[in-house]
């Protein structure tokens, strides 16, 4: 984490009938958005931000809540308050989420950490309706949004069914390479869970060991109800949830 050295300043009208924290929260909520704070930027402690701006620190510090309460700021013992990363928000969809991420500007990038042909685990060929032992395509990927770790994708296809090359894997969503390749998805399956991570997940997503997983499973199907694809995926509970739509009928 950076320490802050560009903050804006930020004036208060000691004669307005508005609060002096709320003027403050309001002027640094503004620098944020606008991205003049960056996410990552640590702050000043308290005492030095209310001694720059000439206010009490209770004041300072009711300003530092009402952000970390919106979730604009986070604040933790040893480390200090920090500008907090925004949220990956997603739409419930037949839709990936390299898609997805584009379509927010959210700036998708891929580590490939397994694009091999390997038999089919018992769960697998389940999802995938296939015999066990049967060979499959296994896909492993780390997904980053902004240049910070989002999700683990595992993604699993029957073998013959398109050729996946990494360094496409590496520069396009999965889905728009099948559609490419004529593969149509027309309908899918999907369960959303929760869980804690490994430490090996905590790592390759840059969490503490047991942080909350966000899990979801999709088997995907063509026009025909032929099981083109298997997903088993996981996502930072911190910085990504999903939404969904819901109506009266």
């Amino acid at each position: 984490m950076s320490a802050m050295s560009a903050r804006p300043e930020v004036v208060v009208d000691r004669d307005s009938p508005v609060p002096l924290y709320f003027q403050v929260a309001q002027q640094l909520e503004q620098a944020i958005e606008s991205g003049r704070i960056p996410p990552g930027t640590r702050l000043d402690n308290e005492i030095a931000l209310a001694e720059e701006l000439g206010l009490s620190r209770p004041t300072m510090r009711r300003a530092i809540q009402y952000l970390v309460d919106k979730g604009m700021l986070s604040r933790r013992r040893g480390v200090g308050t920090h500008v907090a990363h925004t949220r990956v928000r997603r739409p419930v969809g037949l839709t990936s989420l390299y898609d997805d991420l584009s379509g927010a500007g959210q700036r998708p990038g891929t580590i490939v950490l397994r694009n091999t042909v390997g038999v089919a685990s018992a769960d697998v060929a389940e999802a995938l309706e296939v015999a066990d032992g049967t060979a499959v395509v296994m896909l492993e990927r780390l997904r980053s949004a902004r240049g910070e770790p989002l999700a683990l994708l595992r993604n699993y296809l029957p073998a013959g069914l398109v050729r996946l090359r990494t360094e496409a894997l590496e520069r396009h969503g999965l889905y728009e390479l099948l559609r490419a390749a004529g593969v149509g998805m027309a309908a899918a399956r999907q369960s959303i869970g929760a869980r804690r991570a490994t430490a090996a997940e905590a790592r390759l997503l840059d969490e503490p060991r047991g942080a909350p997983l966000l899990t979801m499973r999709r088997t995907t199907f063509d026009d025909r109800g032929v099981v083109v694809e298997y997903g088993d995926h996981l996502y930072r509970a911190s910085r990504y949830s999903f939404e969904l739509a819901l109506t009266n009928r």
